[in-house]
């Protein structure tokens, strides 16, 4: 969706209600003002309370798509965005993607729909974001850098040039990423997760974790939290 259609919203459902769906709720806010009504949407196992943050909480269910069109995803965890997303679709809602009015970024970096880019970010040239990626405060994106669906980068990421992250990708708090060659990328495989704090230098093997300085392989995993 473009933003030149984006910015016609007037009311917004976002799909998690914890500290990164409040997070969102600020982020929407700046974007469009105080006067955009916005409503936590949390899974019927997770309903306990009406309101947070005085923003009404509401539960994820068929209900919902005969008031609301557009969504956003709130929640931490690529792959349960995934799957939230999905059903959101089947839901009939569209995704809205969200960028910080103080992001910098030249005319030449593509963000796909769903996708969040926070407060103080920094996206130079010929990037390009997939689907419901998550871009917390402060992350650099070089040139040539590209995130696939469903990633995750934490506060304070810096990804430099020539650099590919395939989908379902998590980059904890601090991680840098070397640059990779023209033609020739620095590729951190899917679902991959680089330890906060490590600075990897090679490619990424999918479906792995690794740490420190430089990084290295920790272990193979499934999807266990760092």
């Amino acid at each position: 969706m473009s933003e030149a259609i984006s910015n016609r919203i007037r009311d917004l459902l976002i799909v998690g209600a914890g500290g990164s769906g409040r997070e969102v709720a600020w982020l929407a806010r700046d974007i469009y003002g105080s006067n955009i009504e916005l409503t936590f949407a949390v899974e019927p196992e997770f309903s306990v309370t009406d309101a947070i943050d005085d923003i009404p909480v509401i539960s994820l269910d068929d209900r919902i798509s005969r008031k609301f069109s557009h969504y956003v995803i709130a929640v931490g965890d690529g792959a349960q965005r995934k799957r939230l997303s999905t059903l959101c679709n089947k839901l009939g809602m569209q995704p809205l993607t969200l960028v910080h009015p103080s992001v910098i970024r030249s005319s030449r970096v593509e963000i796909d729909d769903g996708s969040i880019v926070c407060a103080g970010s920094i996206l130079t040239t010929n990037v390009k974001i997939g689907r419901h990626v998550h871009v917390n405060i402060a992350c650099t994106l070089s040139h040539d850098v590209t995130v696939d669906d469903f990633s995750t980068l934490s506060p304070s990421v810096h990804i430099s040039g020539n650099v590919r992250t395939g989908s379902g990708v998590f980059l904890g708090a601090g991680a840098n990423v070397i640059n990779g060659k023209a033609g020739l990328p620095l590729v951190i495989g899917c679902d991959a997760v680089v330890a906060a704090g490590a600075c990897v230098t090679r490619n990424v093997q999918p479906d792995t974790l690794v740490a420190g300085v430089p990084a290295v392989l920790k272990r193979s995993r499934s999807r266990d939290a760092v």
